[in-house]
């Protein structure tokens, strides 16, 4: 089950950053957690409408630590790179 939340949340990412990519060459870094709510609600009604999660207040918490906890590791892990470079 736990898995199919991160089927949905990739899926949803994907084609909401293909879809702001053709939109949009580069989105503000200051739009990208609200970008990352919207990924959540669109995942969380997609879960709970397709009966993978028959609680709707439950398909929301998941897909919400689910998409700010993808969002802080990317942030992690670029601000590890930075560090890395400016000490080589």
């Amino acid at each position: 089950m736990q898995v199919t939340y991160v089927l949905v949340v990739a899926i949803v990412t994907y084609i909401l950053g293909a879809f702001v990519k053709l939109k949009w060459q580069t989105l503000p870094r200051k739009y990208i957690p609200l970008q990352n709510v919207l990924i959540a609600f669109i995942s969380a009604f997609i879960c709970f409408f397709t009966h993978l999660e028959p609680n709707l207040l439950q398909a929301l918490v998941l897909c919400f630590s689910a998409t700010m906890g993808a969002g802080g590791f990317h942030d992690f892990l670029k601000m590890f790179q930075q560090n890395t470079t400016k000490e080589d």
